[in-house]
């Protein structure tokens, strides 16, 4: 199973007003370094919770059909399904009708149900899943306590910006930073 974004989201949680705004700074000068930070900082707290903040559209790979009837997908809040796409041996491509579906988006890990399920011809990659996920397309739409780890988490890399490149962030993650996000986390046995 491999989940790939196929339209990453237009906004982030936080602008980049709020971050130097939250920081003092004046200048436009790292303008551009904190809009990277902003970027790595979502893109951390989604790794480690397995949502979406903000809408995106993605797509998850799969080589079969799960054995039971519900189809488990890895990222949550679910708003849509837009396309479920079956390849036969030859790589035809047969779109499954999405009339009788039935999708708990809001699930942890959100769940799908098809009525139609044709067996893919295809040994790898032989099914593709088409969803929107996110809590929306407004920062306002994220839940609170994700913005404000957010916040933080960005804050601690700004402090270790000249010790540690852009691209080996995140360097540390601020205390209290597990706390605020536990609740989202999905912890299993």
């Amino acid at each position: 199973m491999t989940t790939t974004i196929l339209t990453p989201p237009t906004a982030e949680p936080l602008t980049l007003a709020d971050v130097k705004a939250q920081l003092k700074i004046d200048t436009g000068d790292e303008d551009a370094l904190l809009s990277a930070l902003i970027t790595a900082a979502r893109q951390h707290l989604e790794a480690e919770t397995g949502l979406c903040l903000m809408t995106q559209t993605l797509r998850l790979y799969l080589d079969d059909w799960p054995p039971g009837e519900v189809i488990l997908l890895p990222r949550s809040p679910v708003q849509t399904i837009d396309a479920v796409t079956v390849y036969d041996e030859d790589g035809v491509e047969l779109h499954v009708l999405l009339k009788d579906h039935l999708l708990d988006g809001q699930a942890r890990p959100a769940r799908l149900w098809l009525r139609d399920r044709p067996l893919p011809g295809r040994v790898l990659n032989g099914i593709e899943i088409d969803f929107t996920a996110g809590f929306g397309s407004a920062a306002t739409d994220v839940p609170d306590t994700l913005r404000r780890a957010m916040s933080l988490h960005v804050a601690t890399m700004y402090a270790f910006r000249g010790a540690v490149t852009l691209a080996d962030q995140p360097a540390a993650l601020p205390a209290g930073y597990d706390r605020l996000i536990a609740p989202f986390c999905r912890r299993s046995l």
